[in-house]
């Protein structure tokens, strides 16, 4: 059964335009390293993966912060990598696929 907050990352990874403010506004308190890696993304605050980093549990979620700092980073090479490697494995996170998608900042 899908908990509202994976309900509400498949609305944002589906385009919800009010997904992106809801992700938003939960940050500040969610216990999720998911939640957190979308508001990171969406501020393009890594301050965001600070707690995402304590919060996550498990490979998956844990190699998801790693995806958002390479993404945050700029570092299109390690990310290009990661990217494919994770989702080899976990062909059904379309939270991972979304954030392989966003354009990367240059600096």
């Amino acid at each position: 059964m899908p908990t509202d907050q994976t309900v509400l990352l498949h609305r944002l990874v589906g385009g919800d335009p009010r997904a992106a403010a809801e992700v938003l506004a939960l940050a500040p308190t969610t216990d999720s390293a998911s939640v957190l890696v979308a508001a990171a993304m969406l501020a393009r605050d890594a301050g965001h993966l600070a707690r995402a980093v304590e919060l996550a549990t498990g490979v998956r979620e844990r190699q998801l912060v790693v995806l958002a700092e390479a993404h945050l980073e700029g570092n299109i090479y390690l990310l290009d990598v990661l990217v494919r490697d994770h989702l080899a494995d976990h062909p059904d996170h379309l939270l991972a696929a979304w954030l392989a998608g966003q354009p990367v900042p240059r600096h």
